[in-house]
């Protein structure tokens, strides 16, 4: 009898054993075909920080106007920076040709020729269409236009070359978006009025 108690109670132990080993199994495969979720990693679009950067767009732009604005990929800039060049030297152009028009046809009236371009028509006194004062007067102002068109298309080019610079700069700043800037309204809990402010928060 004792015999017959002791084989059921091993063979009971034996069936528990077994079903929790094949209860172990299952579990083990079910947590080996779960993935596990792992957190994406962030990539990294900022541009690694280059020192040499700034002073190479200056000097691309220094040596062809638009190429430090193409080095720094804001190629909407140079249209704009070859525009400002543009009319720049073309008023430059056309000063310095009016003034040598004038130059030139009081040069011939001083040598006592009357056949320039605006000695006629003569006018009811006989006097010519522009007088010598005259032609000495707009020589000054076509003179002074021409240098200032000249200063104005030299500091375009300058300031071509300095966006390069400052843009090459601005480019090595790191903007994550672990850094953020919110409004936040908070209520005053003694009379619920709202309370407005701004928060900065910086996550680490």
């Amino acid at each position: 009898m004792k015999s017959r108690f002791f084989y059921i109670i091993f063979f009971v132990i034996l069936s528990i054993q077994n079903i929790l080993a094949q209860e172990n199994e299952e579990l083990k495969v079910v947590t080996e075909e779960v993935p596990v979720k792992k957190k994406k990693e962030k990539k990294s679009k900022i541009r690694p920080y280059e020192p040499l950067a700034p002073a190479r767009a200056a000097f691309y732009s220094a040596v062809l106007p638009g190429l430090g604005q193409a080095y720094t990929k804001k190629y909407w800039k140079i249209p704009i920076v070859y525009a400002a060049l543009g009319t720049g030297i073309y008023l430059y152009v056309q000063n310095n040709n009016n003034y040598n028009r004038l130059r030139d046809a009081y040069k011939r009236r001083l040598a006592g020729f009357t056949d320039d371009e605006f000695y006629a028509p003569i006018s009811s006194n006989g006097a010519p269409r522009i007088s010598n004062d005259q032609l000495i007067s707009l020589q000054d102002r076509y003179r002074r236009e021409q240098e200032l068109s000249l200063l104005v298309t030299v500091g375009i080019y300058l300031l071509n070359i300095v966006d390069a610079n400052v843009t090459a700069h601005l480019l090595q700043y790191n903007v994550s978006e672990d850094l953020s800037f919110k409004p936040k309204i908070n209520f005053n809990q003694f009379d619920t009025t709202p309370s407005y402010g701004v928060s900065l928060n910086y996550s680490f």
